[in-house]
């Protein structure tokens, strides 16, 4: 996503169409309205978001292997769940290259991520902490000073706030690098100068099989397992799976696989084609055998009905099968 900018969002997948432009993939499962706010920066090496979200959800998160990513709450609470492990206040998250993982929210939350291409994250990591510095191979929980974290937000902040009222400012080639440096300098500082939160063999054996979970869960969406078959082909028994799901998405597994399908279904309804849509038809193709019991989960996920979700399409209208 070039340049700089703000940008709010009603639908959950179009905010995640965005963040992929950022090479940020996200796939949302939530069951109440959503609402999101979208703020970037591309500087000349850096990346800089701010993603503002409305209400809790859980999503699955897979960062591009192009860029290296460091991500951190706005402030203090409510703190997301990253990959099972609920994060500390003033700790940041060093991604591991092409990671993927579970983040699960709260309540509102901001979620501030900066990415930079790895090789210019080692050259600068090594030049401006003068010992070797590596990328990781998989994601890590740091804690790094007060005093740096504090500076890696106001300076993220600042950014962000250019963005919004001031975007051709950053367009200045001479202020875009003085604000880019002195962010490099601190995220630097924030990655070496820092503790680590404990490696758990357990956890990565867990984020492993819900790696697993969702690569099945692609695979069969439009035709849904049932528990024994999910594990079958995840290779787990039902207790671990459960143990997983409760453990890094806060629910089942079947609800999960629900609200995934039912967003599908409700993205399908309200991009319907004008002509009209054949509504057991369309539901059929997300794995809903009956429409009466699709029609009852819908609404409990959505507050609304499928057939109001199909008249916002403009020039919809509703075919009985």
């Amino acid at each position: 996503m070039p340049g700089s900018g703000t940008r709010t969002f009603l639908e959950p997948d179009h905010y995640e169409a965005s963040l992929r432009q950022t090479q940020i993939e996200i796939l949302i499962a939530l069951n109440s309205k959503f609402k999101a706010r979208l703020t970037w920066a591309e500087l000349h090496d850096l990346q800089v978001l701010r993603c503002e979200e409305d209400v809790p959800r859980v999503a699955y998160v897979w960062l591009g292997p192009q860029l290296s990513f460091v991500t951190f709450p706005a402030h203090s609470g409510p703190l997301p769940v990253w990959g099972g492990t609920e994060l500390r206040p003033g700790e940041i998250v060093f991604h591991g290259r092409s990671e993927r993982r579970h983040q699960s929210t709260p309540g509102s939350f901001v979620w501030n991520v900066i990415g930079l291409h790895p090789v210019q994250l080692e050259k600068y990591g090594r030049a401006l902490s003068g010992k070797p510095f590596a990328l990781p191979s998989e994601g890590k929980i740091l804690r790094p000073s007060p005093r740096d974290v504090a500076r890696l937000r106001r300076l993220h902040a600042q950014v962000c706030r250019l963005a919004e009222t001031k975007p051709k400012l950053l367009a200045h080639t001479e202020v875009a690098r003085a604000i880019e440096q002195g962010l490099i300098q601190t995220l630097v500082a924030c990655l070496t100068s820092t503790s680590l939160r404990a490696d758990d063999a357990i956890k990565r054996r867990h984020a492993r099989i819900m790696i697993r979970f969702e690569e099945v869960l692609a695979e069969h969406l439009s035709e849904p397992l049932d528990m024994t078959e999910l594990c079958e082909r995840i290779a787990v028994t039902e207790r671990t799976l459960r143990s997983c799901c409760a453990e890094f998405l806060g629910m089942s597994p079947i609800r999960y696989m629900l609200l995934r399908r039912l967003s599908r279904a409700r993205v399908a309804l309200r991009d319907a084609v004008p002509d009209g849509v054949n509504l057991a038809e369309l539901v059929r193709g997300f794995g809903f055998a009956e429409l009466g019991r699709f029609e009852a989960a819908y609404l409990a996920a959505f507050s609304e009905t499928p057939l109001t979700t199909l008249q916002r399409a403009p020039g919809a209208r509703f075919i009985n099968p």
